[in-house]
């Protein structure tokens, strides 16, 4: 078992920030996973499990710690349903999908990241959720090194959140899903209408996270305050108020901290735009969760892993 040393942990997360990780691994099948936990513990390293850290705000002090990455990026079609290995991008998971005619997921149309990531935080957008195509996950527990099936069920899937990111202790090895059948045609079209909507309203020509905020659930917010902002309440998958919304309206737009800004295309959006530190995103996260909390009395909570 061999690890990588002293790699620089802004090549492993989109934001492009970070510091060093003392030891990192590529773990490309179940057994991998199962021998580096081991190795780890015996070493009494502590573990990060990592997708494609497209949610993650690395420190700039680094990770004293194995930074482990199942990678297992298998996809095997049996009928309407599909047994996909954790690593499998999102993006290729539904290239697969729409070669065989697999309708269900259409929603995630240029959703950064892993099947697994996703899995973990029950990604969602315009009104879908991860969880309502998941028929069975496997997973690793690190404490016991034993493999657990679950069910949706079991899964305990909730917005943004799940059993595996809740215990922190399980690791998303495969998926079970289950779709229907769909027109090709269809399928692409609505995938690549998702696609152009975030290449359209998201700024991608900076290193980004994805939205830090998740949306507010209507019941957080005052009932007056709440009353002048019904044209912009929006199913995610329960009544939300935006937090874009919410951040816009407080003036934040293009608010920066050191090399960090509030995207002044997409207010939920923190970009890297002078090579930022960890320090500067945060501290600029401070300052919009008090200036909301000053404005609408609404706490904000972050949807991205700040490490």
């Amino acid at each position: 078992m061999i690890f990588q040393e002293g790699i620089s942990l802004k090549n492993l997360g989109s934001f492009r920030i970070g510091g060093r990780v003392k030891l990192f691994k590529e773990a490309r099948n179940v057994q991998d996973l199962i021998g580096s936990v081991s190795l780890a513990k015996k070493q009494k390293e502590p573990v990060f499990i990592l997708g494609a850290g497209t949610n993650i705000l690395w420190s700039d002090g680094g990770f004293s710690g194995l930074v482990l990455r199942p990678s297992m990026k298998d996809i095997k079609n049996d009928g309407l349903e599909v047994d996909v290995g954790a690593g499998v991008l999102v993006s290729d998971l539904l290239e697969f999908l729409m070669s065989k005619r697999l309708s269900g997921l259409e929603w995630a149309g240029g959703l950064p990241g892993t099947l697994g990531g996703a899995i973990r935080g029950n990604a969602g957008a315009f009104g879908g959720e991860t969880k309502d195509i998941i028929a069975e996950v496997t997973s690793l527990d690190m404490k016991t090194l034993k493999i657990v099936k679950r069910d949706n069920k079991s899964c305990q899937f909730a917005y943004r959140n799940s059993v595996f990111k809740a215990s922190g202790r399980e690791v998303v090895v495969w998926a079970k899903l289950r779709l229907k059948r769909g027109d090709r045609k269809l399928i692409r079209e609505e995938i690549e209408k998702r696609i152009n909507y975030r290449m359209t309203r998201h700024p991608m020509e900076h290193p980004n996270v994805g939205s830090i905020f998740k949306n507010v659930n209507i019941e957080d917010v005052d009932k007056k305050i709440l009353a002048g902002m019904q044209s912009v309440i929006k199913i995610d998958p329960f009544p939300v108020v935006p937090t874009a919304y919410l951040i816009a309206e407080a003036g934040l737009k293009g608010v920066s901290y050191g090399g960090a800004m509030v995207s002044p295309k997409h207010s939920n959006f923190i970009v890297n735009v002078l090579d930022a530190s960890s320090d500067d995103v945060k501290n600029l996260i401070k300052l919009v969760k008090s200036e909301i909390f000053r404005k609408f009395k609404v706490n904000l909570e972050e949807e991205i892993l700040i490490f």
